[in-house]
């Protein structure tokens, strides 16, 4: 299972510094004019710290906001957080990319059957996080990256999803000794 280790870092320009990273902060900001809401997700520059704003809630009726959401969103709630970093239209409406680099972890559950000559493998995702199917090939079985290319080229490593790009969903695959 593919599992998530921390948050992603926000792929965008600072434009105090130029760098390209944010994390998000955890907090939110929310702002009531009369009948309608904004509400922001806070994020720091992963070089100089300052602060950028993801909107989120863009001039709401107030009315139309679950009071569930709303009350996550004033307690700071990590959960709501990380939600909203993965959800596509958060992403679109700010420009923002996410960067899962060095943020995920494959926990194989004690797989003591990687010994055998043929190998079905299923591979689960606990959020959506995109990685290259061959970098875990790699990590699950102790190999080179370039190796399990070379055993994907062999067909030793057969699946029906395409192996050379990035997955965010559910696969599996079949590993020949």
């Amino acid at each position: 299972m593919v599992v998530p280790t921390r948050l992603p870092l926000v792929r965008r320009r600072c434009h105090v510094c130029a760098s390209d990273r944010f994390r998000a902060s955890g907090k939110f900001r929310v702002n009531a004019n009369h009948k309608v809401l904004d509400a922001w997700l806070l994020l720091l520059c992963a070089a100089c710290g300052d602060t950028v704003k993801l909107t989120v809630l863009d001039r709401v009726n107030v009315r139309s906001v679950r009071a569930e959401l709303l009350d996550r969103l004033h307690d700071n709630d990590l959960g709501l957080v990380a939600d909203l970093l993965q959800d596509p239209v958060l992403q679109r409406r700010n420009r923002v990319a996410l960067d899962w680099d060095d943020a995920w972890r494959l926990d194989t559950a004690g797989s003591d059957h990687l010994d055998h000559e043929v190998v079905d493998v299923s591979v689960r995702f606990a959020a959506r996080i995109p990685v290259r199917p061959v970098r875990l090939i790699a990590d699950g079985f102790g190999l080179a990256r370039g190796e399990v290319e070379r055993l994907v080229v062999e067909g030793k490593v057969v699946s029906a999803v395409r192996l050379g790009g990035k997955l965010s969903g559910d696969f599996t695959f079949t590993f020949k000794r």
